[in-house]
């Protein structure tokens, strides 16, 4: 029988154990990997010229990567992107931050992280529309679409890989987080359609599921569902509790989270439009 002391250590063990396993390394092709940290997903760039790191999400997250960079492909991180301004994807960045090392952002993200004092590395360049970063034989189109998530959200397009990578905004496989807080939903439906004019493949989410460009569009119609039958209850002069029961979501119930989380959607979208859009207090709605 293990005495309290091994029982202990032995648990310590166990425990450490799971946390290395919740780290993964997923290669995706042309030198591109999708580095997951339980529910949190970013992607890297390996070329003969170094490395390009996205969102590094957390300080623990942040070292195991540099060291798997460090151990797996012996190169220097010559960039980081972050995806936006929220800390859950863009803390631990100090790991990455050399002198050799040039931090990007848009300059909405920036300009919140300095204004919030967000503990992470002030980005060092900053755009408003759009920028390429090239690096060896790779690059990345950064675009900012408009307001979708957060405070300058931006999409990344690794073009010889054919591969778009966003965050928040487009989730593969699971539906758009409870109430959408912080989101803007009409800002995610425009965002999203403008992404689908680019051409790509392959799809990785800073949440859930790879997928391909057929499934970005699949959650794009549902964006548009909900939004359209909300909306539609609201100009009816339904009360939320209504629309609840009316709105019929269920050609999508095989995303995850589906039956926690849908009626959190609705409600969501119901207060952008009460108070975003003003319907609350609309004269031509119906009372």
């Amino acid at each position: 029988m293990l005495s309290p002391i091994k029982k202990a250590l032995a648990c310590a063990v166990l425990s450490l154990s799971f946390q290395a396993q919740a780290y993964e390394i997923d290669p995706l092709g042309e030198g591109l990997y999708r580095f997951v940290d339980d529910r949190h997903r970013s992607v890297f760039l390996i070329t003969d010229q170094g490395a390009l790191v996205t969102d590094p999400m957390n300080h623990d997250a942040a070292t195991w990567l540099n060291d798997e960079i460090k151990k797996r492909f012996d190169t220097p991180v010559k960039y980081v992107i972050y995806s936006h301004n929220h800390g859950d994807h863009i803390y631990g960045a100090e790991v990455f931050d050399t002198p050799g090392t040039t931090f990007i952002a848009h300059r909405l993200a920036a300009q919140d992280i300095a204004m919030t004092h967000a503990k992470t590395v002030q980005p060092d360049l900053v755009f408003d529309d759009e920028m390429k970063v090239q690096l060896g034989d790779s690059s990345v189109l950064l675009k900012y679409h408009g307001p979708n998530d957060g405070r300058g959200s931006i999409s990344m397009l690794f073009e010889k890989q054919r591969t778009l990578f966003v965050v928040d905004w487009i989730v593969i496989g699971r539906m758009p987080w409870q109430k959408l807080w912080s989101y803007d939903i009409q800002g995610m439906i425009n965002s999203t359609r403008a992404v689908l004019e680019y051409d790509f493949d392959t799809f990785v989410g800073g949440h859930a599921d790879v997928g391909s460009k057929k499934d970005v569009q699949r959650y794009l119609t549902y964006l548009e569902s909900l939004y359209v039958q909300v909306t539609e209850g609201v100009l009816a002069g339904k009360s939320l509790e209504q629309i609840k029961q009316d709105t019929d979501l269920s050609a999508y119930s095989d995303f995850a989270n589906y039956e926690d989380w849908v009626e959190l959607n609705i409600e969501g979208v119901h207060e952008r439009l009460m108070e975003e859009s003003g319907m609350g207090w609309r004269s031509d709605l119906v009372k």
